[in-house]
């Protein structure tokens, strides 16, 4: 705590081996902050459960973002279903449905980027951790699934859906 009564915190939640697109981000999100005393007890609370900061320096576009969804690229409809998807969809992970009504942008984009930093057992695929990964193609290692843009596109989308 400084003297003015502000308390020195860290934040929490950002692992290493993220891709390119977030060194900006990741930047940010690995300076000590200054928060109210009150903030700091929250934040600490959040213990890696969220990603506040965004990846990408642009405008998130909701449109794009269900484009990502539902396209090859994301293929969230594999594992989660969507009432209006207007194809069958999957039943092995919670539907979309709903989503943005029970997690933050935040939450979202870490469930996105680094699902095993909620729950390690996840079947889930990182969309944008490339280190540490087993069993990875030899043309895809190094990549992300999906770049910063696109998350940031799919969390508007998904906060989207109420």
């Amino acid at each position: 705590m400084d003297a003015g009564g502000t308390r020195i915190v860290r934040v929490a939640g950002v692992p290493p081996g993220f891709g390119p697109g977030w060194a900006l981000a990741r930047a940010a999100a690995m300076v000590v902050l200054l928060v109210a005393p009150g903030a700091a007890a929250a934040a600490a609370s959040r213990g890696g459960d969220a990603i506040e900061q965004p990846l990408a320096p642009g405008a998130a576009d909701p449109l794009r973002g269900r484009a990502v969804a539902l396209g090859r690229d994301g293929n969230c409809l594999l594992c989660h279903g969507l009432a209006d998807a207007g194809r069958p969809t999957g039943n092995l992970a919670p539907p979309l449905d709903g989503v943005g009504s029970r997690l933050s942008g935040g939450q979202i984009r870490q469930r996105v980027v680094n699902p095993a930093l909620v729950n390690p057992h996840t079947i889930m695929p990182s969309y944008f951790v490339v280190d540490g990964l087993r069993q990875v193609a030899e043309p895809w290692r190094g990549k992300p699934i999906l770049d910063a843009q696109q998350i940031e596109d799919l969390v508007a989308w998904l906060q989207t859906l109420r």
